[in-house]
């Protein structure tokens, strides 16, 4: 199970800083991935990370503003987003599994971010 968190309104240019608290698993077993679902568009694939050996991986639209962590002790998954744009509008949800399966994967309720002036 995931509870993520942080979402809110922010203008662009700003910061954000998204939760996942995840439960009923041991964390840093599984390669984690934040994906994203703006309105009327499929999901997209954000970011991914390694918990085991904290690797990492971006979207291009994303590489250089947002930062993706876990934190093994606490079973829980951020994503820090800088430079915030209007395009990075959208419900962000936390799910298990990398890349290639994130968008296929069970969601939570996820948390909105929207970047509006």
């Amino acid at each position: 199970q995931f509870a993520e968190s942080g979402g809110g309104t922010v203008q662009p240019g700003g910061s954000l800083r998204l939760s996942c608290a995840a439960s009923g698993f041991i964390f840093r077993w599984y390669v984690m991935s934040w994906v994203r679902q703006a309105p009327s568009k499929g999901p997209e694939w954000v970011s991914t990370i390694d918990p085991e050996d904290g690797s990492t991986d971006y979207t291009d639209s994303v590489k250089g503003r947002f930062t993706i962590a876990a934190d093994n002790a606490e079973n829980t998954l951020y994503l820090q987003m800088n430079n915030l744009k209007p395009e990075d509008t959208a419900q962000y949800y936390c799910v298990q599994g990398g890349r290639s399966v994130a968008t296929l994967a069970p969601r939570g309720q996820g948390t909105q971010v929207t970047v509006s002036s």
